[in-house]
């Protein structure tokens, strides 16, 4: 199974904007219309299509954020994988890809990411992929978790 990360065009958007979690998450994610509508009126946005073994399977978006003169820091905001595809480990690999892709930006200070203090599965899967709790946001009330640069 190989995995990885494309842009969003006007060859797959139609692909992307099909694309549907399981039932018990649609509370959990924004759609993919709306996240791809929100990534071209906010320029730090960077909409990823997930792709595995050459077929559009999922959506994830991350936004950047400078610093003065510090390295910049991301926030993966998005992660969806198709309720057909999904049990698979196509969001673990498309995790890995989007942070392998920041690295290979060069230095940052930290990647975070945020989910529901109960979701005990989100917290295990996001530990797996080396991040650790920093603290709760205090507008949402959700776990951060980073991975520091």
């Amino acid at each position: 199974m190989y995995v990885e990360l494309k842009d969003v065009t006007r060859e797959n958007f139609d692909a992307i904007i099909t694309l549907e979690v399981a039932e018990s998450q649609r509370d959990y994610v924004a759609s993919n219309l709306y996240s791809i509508a929100e990534s071209s009126v906010h320029p730090t946005y960077r909409p990823r299509a997930i792709y595995c073994d050459g077929e559009v399977v999922g959506f994830l978006m991350y936004e950047s954020f400078d610093h003065d003169g510090r390295p910049p820091a991301y926030n993966i905001f998005r992660l969806m994988v198709d309720r057909h595809q999904q049990g698979r480990g196509i969001g673990h690999k498309a995790m890995r890809c989007v942070v392998d892709e920041i690295r290979a930006k060069g230095p940052f200070e930290r990647i975070a990411i945020c989910y529901v203090p109960t979701n005990q599965v989100a917290r295990d899967f996001y530990a797996s992929l080396g991040f650790t709790e920093t603290g709760l946001d205090e507008e949402t009330g959700e776990v951060i978790a980073e991975i520091r640069g």
